[in-house]
């Protein structure tokens, strides 16, 4: 252990399965050949009930579920709207008997019953109203629910002037955003197709078939046109349209507070989760957006996405391209460097590689930076978060892999100007698990994705064994100083 002063938290994040948001719940199952589905089945039995019943039901079901939930007719409403097509008589139905059959067809999901981790801090957009010295910061966490199914939440708080970490009681509701396609652009859709060797000749007639800036639903009229023709390829044109529907836009309700949004997957992608997404304010001439890479997971591939905001209320998701978008562990610099964006990378599974593009979601070039030196990383290194630009150089957070896979938290030090030049390395751990974070879902594992610094102190949040989230603060001088004599 580094011989460095780091104060540790005793506040902790833990698991809440109270969390929950509501899904669609549509059952699959069909009969024999000509019969009705399992949906025609229930909705059979939910409209043969008297209206009386009808309404009971409802009012019973609303009365347990509403505390829990805001806008919960809204969300029986849209459920109702995922199984109209196989209701007969739809406009003759009553209100309450709509809202009972989207009652049947959504259930509740808890977002983060098996872990709380892997988390990122950045400085708040609003700073305003706030004690001198003190900072708003806004956490993102991985939330591991059912399934071991990774989404996106989120918690504000304050680091006073003292270096105290005050994390805000987060809203007793959680909900996922509206989603809307965005506008494609041909020329990116193509590379994407091509890097993927999936743009043949299907591919082509595809995109010949549109305009330079397209919407998803004028490619889906292509698709079925392009479909209906001798030769066309079945499994070009899934491709095709899993790709747009990988980069999309997540809404949220602006009135509600940060900690109520969950970014919770909603492409191929990611389906079976958004795991250690990691935040970044990045500002360019006075323009301030948030950028977060996160690893996307579909339940066999892992591919890095890409999520830009400015206000934690409309979020951007797009895929990344190039032979530099792999692997789990992109982390963005928070300017850009030369004229140049900048990331940290980890193409190879156990080596530190800085990129550089001038494209944010295109990455093509990348330089070997660090290779692991010393017992507690031998297995393999990582970065823990973006880079944070200091006068001294760009401090990086590291995690390696050691003996009997123990995670540990690291640094590194880059030169401002050229950050493929490593200028200081701390040789032993900067934070390990301590005896009381050993135990877990993932033991002996401490990972974080991103810190921040606040009144000369970096505030570094962590999760501990795939469990919780806890803070370390430290004095950034004292990092600086050990970085400077090794």
């Amino acid at each position: 252990m580094s011989s460095i002063p780091v104060e540790r938290s005793s506040s902790r994040l833990t698991p809440n399965s109270s969390r929950t948001i509501t899904k669609p719940f549509v059952p699959t199952g069909d009969a024999a050949p000509g019969g009705p589905t399992r949906v025609q089945r229930i909705l059979a039995t939910i409209l043969a009930m008297e209206e009386g019943a009808v309404e009971a039901t409802l009012a019973t079901t609303m009365e347990r579920f509403s505390a829990r939930h805001a806008e919960l007719r809204d969300t029986f409403e849209a459920s109702f709207a995922n199984v109209a097509r196989d209701v007969a008589r739809g406009g003759e139905l009553s209100l309450a008997r709509r809202l009972l059959i989207g009652a049947y067809f959504t259930h509740e999901y808890s977002i983060e019953s098996a872990a709380l981790t892997n988390p990122s801090i950045v400085p708040a957009p609003d700073q305003s109203g706030l004690a001198e010295g003190s900072t708003r910061f806004i956490l993102s966490l991985r939330a591991i629910g059912e399934g071991h199914i990774s989404s996106v939440e989120f918690r504000t708080g304050v680091v006073d002037a003292q270096g105290g970490v005050h994390v805000d009681a987060p809203s007793r509701f959680a909900a996922t955003a509206r989603r809307v396609a965005p506008i494609y652009d041909k020329p990116m859709f193509r590379a994407k197709l091509e890097e993927m060797r999936a743009f043949d000749e299907t591919a082509s007639a595809v995109l010949a078939s549109l305009d330079e800036h397209f919407s998803l639903e004028e490619l889906e009229r292509v698709l079925r046109e392009i479909e209906t023709k001798r030769g066309a390829r079945v499994e070009a044109i899934r491709t095709v349209h899993w790709l747009a529907s990988s980069n999309y836009e997540s809404v949220f309700d602006p009135s509600g507070s940060v900690s109520e949004r969950v970014l919770f997957p909603a492409a191929p992608t990611e389906s079976h989760g958004m795991e250690d997404a990691r935040f970044v304010r990045f500002e360019d001439k006075g323009d301030v957006r948030y950028f977060a890479t996160y690893t996307a997971y579909d339940g066999y591939r892992i591919l890095p996405q890409l999520l830009e905001t400015r206000d934690f209320v409309t979020f951007k998701i797009a895929t990344l391209n190039g032979p530099g978008a792999k692997n789990k562990g992109i982390a963005l610099f928070p300017r850009r460097v030369g004229g140049l964006f900048a990331a940290l990378a980890r193409l190879d599974n156990e080596n530190n590689f800085v990129m550089t593009s001038d494209n944010v979601r295109i990455w093509r070039s990348s330089t070997l930076i660090q290779s692991p030196a010393s017992s507690w990383e031998t297995m393999q290194i990582g970065n823990c978060g973006s880079p944070i630009e200091t006068e001294a150089g760009w401090l990086v957070l590291t995690h390696g892999v050691g003996t009997m896979r123990q995670y540990a938290i690291g640094a590194i030090l880059l030169d401002l100007a050229d950050p493929t030049r490593v200028i200081g390395r701390l040789r032993e751990p900067l934070l390990e698990a301590a005896d009381d974070e050993r135990d877990g879902y993932v033991p002996n594992v401490l990972y974080s994705c991103g810190a921040m610094v606040a009144g000369g102190r970096l505030v570094l949040p962590y999760g501990f064994s795939d469990v919780g989230t806890r803070f370390a603060t430290v004095q950034l001088a004292d990092v600086l100083g050990a970085l400077a004599a090794q």
